[in-house]
């Protein structure tokens, strides 16, 4: 999720809160002021539904084979009573596609919806639908081994307790982690708690990629996602409806790890895990840094991880992510093909429901490897003819063979934003055109473009007429000229807010609706106030190296306020017997694990565990400087001097207007 990565991810689990709505309610709107779908819209999304067999009752007969049992609530809290999942939310999905939805979106949201304890095969059973991603269970000789935990350990727990009412109370042998993001492992504690000794099988790479990705970036990344997953969208015919993978990330939850025991470092490699035969491929770099997939001989059965899933995947995230290799993801999905497609009866993901039928199996691969080369090589293609990347996103087109199979949609990623990024990964930012070199930034653009359109009257009228000629991409371009020159102009926010609505009721792809919505919602109701909630995750955090810590710490040094700044300070971590010399050059912060440094300005000795109270926010940095829970040499003023030459961000900021 999909996502999600370490601060990233846990920007999704914080804990939000809006201001109060700026704008009143206009007639029409729903609770959140989004307003009604509009004449343009339901004639798009009625369009749309004529050109795709949505009627096709394959994928619901799939989604729902097997299912074993069904919880009638499906609602986890934690202790405190905050909300981790609500799988009820998602009631109103049962009814038509609404105006204000894609209808194609609509199907796989509701496809995304069913839930419960299925059987694939016979000894591998999915619990689907108690967290973004799935659960798996095969039958080993003396118990179960479980494919990715989940997200949290409470979703986790959760999906245990319903498999063994229904099953069996079974012991765990082994856990298999596809990859590295948290929801594929968040929720091991659920498991190691009660056998801290389970073996633990992950692809190389996976401790250093999910306690790391995107630490650096996390806090603007927690925001973007916000947008990205509808974090602030009610759960609605006008809201959030899927994410296109999985009904959502969890709301809240205890985040956990745990070392692996055996590492897969390549392509081939067999396990015998608990009397169960392993051949499995290693496929970093594909959707996730260290990725795994797996075939079972003796189950006929084919574990595709998230290298394969049944929607178009982000080769990038609109979170924001280092840019995936869609051409060796789709060469991954090709080795699979030769080694496991043609003896597979059975082919099962890490998210939403499986495919029966070697025959079945093997087109559907094909199809997935041909998405990620179709659009690397048609991107290239138009690249090397002079195409920019907009233009290529705007003119490319999948094949008939692909475009009409729902799992070639573009629920997740898309195929625009998708040409985007290898566009990105092979050229960069820039596209050739020496105005797009050096552009004003959007308030000074924005003013001086409202100037030229006769002022902010004319540039309303415009939009107005753009609005009510259903040219909803063009109104919010124009309006967003007026916004970020104009930020208290109500009649704009509202009337953008309004395209915003329209074009996230048209999108196909969950991500897109969402942060369409998010925008419009953000434009009502302002930025929100509270940031990311990372207590939940310590014994995430507890497992990132110190160094990573400092890293992120020097992208936080404000280069202006510490111009003059030449301080040296000693980090020693008493219960580690570690220390690291941070000092301040050219206004740059550096950091070294290494001896204490005697010509330090001040020398700080903490515990590790103080040292995680302070990041998550437990214990105050000048409150703890000043008492008696750690030891200091030196001056106490100049540590609290160097300190405050370093930013705060909170997440907090806008994103639709000038912050």
């Amino acid at each position: 999720m999909s996502a999600w990565r370490v601060l990233g991810m846990l920007g999704v689990l914080g804990l939000v809160a809006c201001e109060q709505a700026s704008l009143p309610l206009e007639e029409g709107s729903d609770a959140q002021g989004h307003s009604a779908a509009t004449a343009h819209t339901a004639r798009a999304n009625q369009e749309l539904a004529q050109r795709l067999p949505l009627d096709d009752p394959r994928d619901f007969e799939d989604a729902g084979r097997g299912l074993i049992a069904k919880p009638n609530s499906l609602v986890v809290k934690m202790d405190d009573g905050r909300v981790v999942w609500d799988q009820d939310a998602y009631a109103f999905l049962d009814q038509d596609a609404p105006q204000s939805a894609n209808p194609s979106l609509w199907r796989q949201a509701r496809l995304n919806s069913l839930y419960g304890l299925y059987k694939v095969t016979e000894g591998i059973h999915q619990l689907r639908g108690f967290d973004l991603a799935n659960m798996t269970l095969i039958d080993s000789d003396n118990g179960w081994i479980v494919v990715d935990p989940l997200t949290v350990v409470e979703t986790a727990q959760t999906a245990l307790d319903f498999a063994r009412q229904h099953l069996g109370d079974k012991p765990i042998q082994a856990v298999i982690f596809t990859h590295s993001h948290i929801d594929h492992f968040g929720g091991v504690e659920a498991i190691t708690r009660d056998n801290p000794a389970v073996r633990i099988v992950a692809p190389v790479g996976f401790m250093d990629e999910a306690v790391s990705e995107n630490v650096m970036a996390g806090i603007a990344m927690q925001r973007r996602a916000g947008y990205m997953y509808g974090r602030y969208l009610a759960r609605s015919l006008r809201g959030h409806i899927d994410t296109g993978l999985g009904k959502e990330p969890p709301l809240a939850g205890t985040i956990s790890i745990a070392e692996p025991t055996d590492i897969i470092d390549h392509t081939g490699q067999t396990l015998n895990i608990d009397g169960v035969e392993f051949e499995f491929q290693n496929a970093p770099g594909s959707e996730a840094p260290a990725e795994l997939t797996f075939f079972l001989p003796q189950f006929k059965a084919y574990c595709g991880g998230e290298v394969v899933s049944r929607n178009i995947h982000n080769v990038y995230t609109l979170r924001g992510a280092k840019v995936r290799d869609a051409l060796r993801w789709s060469g991954y999905i090709q080795e699979a093909l030769e080694l496991y497609a043609q003896r597979a009866d059975v082919y099962f993901g890490t998210h939403q429901w499986p495919l029966w039928g070697r025959e079945r199996i093997v087109d559907f691969m094909k199809k997935q490897r041909d998405i990620y080369k179709y659009i690397h090589d048609q991107t290239l293609r138009m690249a090397n003819l002079g195409y920019t990347p907009r233009e290529i996103a705007e003119r490319l087109r999948m094949p008939a063979s692909l475009q009409q199979e729902f799992a070639n949609r573009g629920y997740y990623g898309t195929l625009k934003h998708n040409a985007k990024a290898v566009y990105q990964a092979y050229f960069g930012w820039y596209d050739g055109n020496p105005v797009n070199l050096d552009p004003l930034p959007p308030s000074d653009a924005g003013t001086r473009y409202v100037e030229l359109l006769g002022g902010a009257d004319g540039v309303m009228d415009k939009a107005t007429a753009a609005y009510q000629a259903g040219e909803y991409r063009w109104a919010a371009e124009l309006l967003n000229h007026l916004v970020f020159a104009q930020p208290e102009h109500e009649q704009a926010r509202a009337l953008l807010a309004r395209a915003y609505d329209q074009l996230g009721y048209q999108a196909e792809s969950g991500p897109w609706r969402d942060v369409y919505l998010s925008g419009a919602y953000e434009l009502r109701h302002g930025k929100v106030k509270q940031g990311t909630a990372l207590a939940d995750a310590v014994a995430l955090l507890r497992e990132i190296p110190r160094q990573q810590f400092f890293a992120s710490m020097a992208a936080r040094l404000n280069g202006l306020r510490a111009e003059e700044a030449a301080f040296k300070v000693n980090f020693t971590f008493t219960d580690l017997n570690e220390n690291h010399v941070l000092w301040i050059e050219n206004a740059v912060l550096h950091h070294r694990k290494a001896a204490p440094d005697a010509t330090a300005d001040a020398t700080l000795a903490l515990t590790h565990e103080l040292f995680l109270k302070l990041i998550i926010g437990q214990a105050g940095l000048k409150d703890t400087l000043m008492s008696d829970d750690l030891a200091v040499e030196g001056s106490r003023l100049d540590l609290l001097r160097f300190f405050r030459l370093f930013d705060n961000p909170d997440g907090t900021f806008a994103i639709v207007t000038p912050d």
